[in-house]
């Protein structure tokens, strides 16, 4: 009887680590971090003082609604929500202005820009992927978490840095992952939850932005030159602007993404 025990202790240990490798596409998913998810997720890091400033807002007067989406498939995450959740593909304000652009210094820039020694969190709450649209720089450290109390995968498909697929079947789990080559943009999905999507930019500089609510952006802390700047979209493409900085002052850009006529 005891040998029979131990064959059945043995078989279902076997089939939780099967089923726990299928889900993240056969990676070891990392075990929780008690005393990491205790602390406050740290601030972005912040461009470097000084030097002059791009602003500007991104604007979409279309007026084309964001698209509700229905979480039944997961009572978990539909219970999760009280009100109608949104894909946060189009978010603009009633004035017309387009929020989730992100804007950057696409060239002009010379020198090295070290990576911050701060973490970039993205975090799958609400069975949505938190930010939808971020930034950070090659060889920072990005700290993925699951505040859920149920089963994501990570999917991360970029098209230059090295792609990976890992499960977070527990609320509390966490991993770190750098990426090595700078790409605008990097798309993560959840394979078991297909409306979840977060598009991340990986720069070798810290001088980008993403517009908020209202439209608006501020790239700070550029050195005096010239630059062209682009704004990214998911659904609608890039735009780009030359602008001049100067020591000291503000540069302001706008993009307009409104169809024509």
């Amino acid at each position: 009887m005891k040998s029979t025990r131990n064959l059945w202790s043995l078989l279902t240990v076997a089939l939780i680590v099967t089923l726990v490798g299928a889900c993240g596409g056969g990676e070891e998913a990392a075990a929780p971090s008690q005393e990491a998810a205790s602390q406050p997720a740290p601030a972005p890091a912040a461009a470097p003082a000084g030097g002059g400033a791009v602003t500007g807002v991104v604007i979409y007067s279309n007026g084309d609604p964001d698209t509700a989406i229905s979480m039944d498939a997961d009572p978990v995450c539909a219970s999760l929500h009280g009100e109608a959740v949104h894909t946060e593909k189009i978010v603009t304000d009633n004035t017309g202005n387009l929020a989730n652009a992100f804007v950057y210094v696409k060239e002009g820039l010379t020198g090295s820009h070290p990576a911050p020694s701060t973490s970039h969190v993205l975090n799958q709450e609400g069975c949505q992927y938190t930010p939808h649209v971020s930034g950070m720089q090659v060889g920072q450290k990005l700290l993925i978490k699951n505040s859920d109390p149920t089963l994501h995968n990570v999917h991360a498909m970029p098209t230059v840095n090295k792609e990976f697929n890992k499960g977070q079947p527990f609320q509390g789990m966490e991993f770190e992952h750098q990426f090595d080559q700078p790409e605008v943009m990097v798309k993560f999905k959840c394979d078991v939850h297909p409306w979840m999507s977060s598009f991340m930019a990986v720069l070798d500089h810290p001088f980008f932005s993403v517009s908020g609510t209202d439209g608006s952006f501020e790239i700070a802390g550029l050195p005096p030159g010239d630059y062209v700047i682009e704004s990214w979209h998911e659904e609608l493409g890039t735009k780009t602007a030359n602008v001049t900085v100067t020591d000291g002052g503000t540069a302001e850009v706008s993009f307009d993404y409104s169809p024509a006529g």
